[in-house]
């Protein structure tokens, strides 16, 4: 035998609102214990051109998603969460250099307070290319108070100008909170 239980609400034994629902279908959830957040994801707007051979943050300047305004798109491009916890960070990064089939190595790096977190590497050697794309991703610890997390990304060229692209959104950065992590 099947029953219906209809609730507005579920709460705790103290009276805390753990879930409410509108009586429409939409359930909000109240426990910050159950929910991704914070949250963002930003792309890179325009090509940015870096230096070559030598680590450069890439200025990922324009979200998607910032559900705690704690991603800083316009001035140091980090993610200071301010919910301490374990969070997956990813990036996907295009590089390319101005001078056709130039590209020797690409490296895309998360950085933690400042310091590479990890780090991947793609050695291209005497098969030089002219464009890149790489991933990456790693849960990571923050504190929710100082703890952040910018993108780099390294690229070594024969001859022109290692740029890291943005068409069609293809630079990303973006981090969110695991649920029961």
């Amino acid at each position: 035998m099947a029953g219906i239980l209809k609730v507005d609400k579920y709460q705790d034994f103290n009276g805390n609102d753990i879930m409410t629902s509108d009586g429409s279908g939409n359930i909000t959830i109240n426990n910050s214990a159950l929910k991704n957040t914070p949250a963002f994801e930003a792309y890179l707007s325009s090509d940015q051109s870096i230096t070559d051979a030598t680590f450069t943050k890439i200025q990922i300047n324009t979200e998607i998603l910032d559900s705690d305004g704690n991603y800083d798109n316009s001035t140091n491009y980090r993610f200071t969460p301010t919910t301490a916890g374990k969070y997956y960070v990813y990036s996907n990064a295009t590089a390319y250099s101005t001078v056709n089939n130039t590209l020797d190595n690409m490296q895309l790096a998360i950085y933690k307070n400042g310091t590479i977190y990890k780090t991947q590497e793609l050695t291209i050697g005497n098969q030089e290319t002219r464009r890149e794309t790489m991933s990456i991703g790693a849960i990571i610890d923050f504190n929710g108070s100082s703890d952040y997390v910018e993108l780099f990304a390294y690229c070594d060229v024969d001859s022109g100008t290692p740029t890291i692209e943005s068409a069609f959104k293809c630079t990303n950065f973006g981090a969110y909170k695991i649920i029961g992590a």
